[in-house]
């Protein structure tokens, strides 16, 4: 791998990093992460499970459509 290619690759992970990091900053800001039908609260004297199953699916659908408009517009 070349040194301009893998300072590309590093930039991207950098950046993906960092927006990753914003999301959950500001994710309680969002409306309806965490709340979705699907999504599992579970608790009791000082224990909580959370199982995010329908802000899992949403995502995995807002990434599959991300990607797949980046797929298109690259060929």
């Amino acid at each position: 791998m070349e040194l301009a290619q893998l300072g590309r690759v590093l930039l991207f992970v950098g950046v993906l990093i960092v927006a990753i990091g914003l999301a959950l900053v500001f994710a309680e800001r969002i409306p309806l992460i965490g709340r979705l039908p699907g999504d599992l609260t579970f608790g009791g004297e000082g224990w909580t499970v959370y199982i995010p199953i329908g802000t899992s699916i949403l995502l995995s659908l807002l990434l599959t459509a991300a990607f797949s408009v980046v797929s298109w517009a690259r060929r």
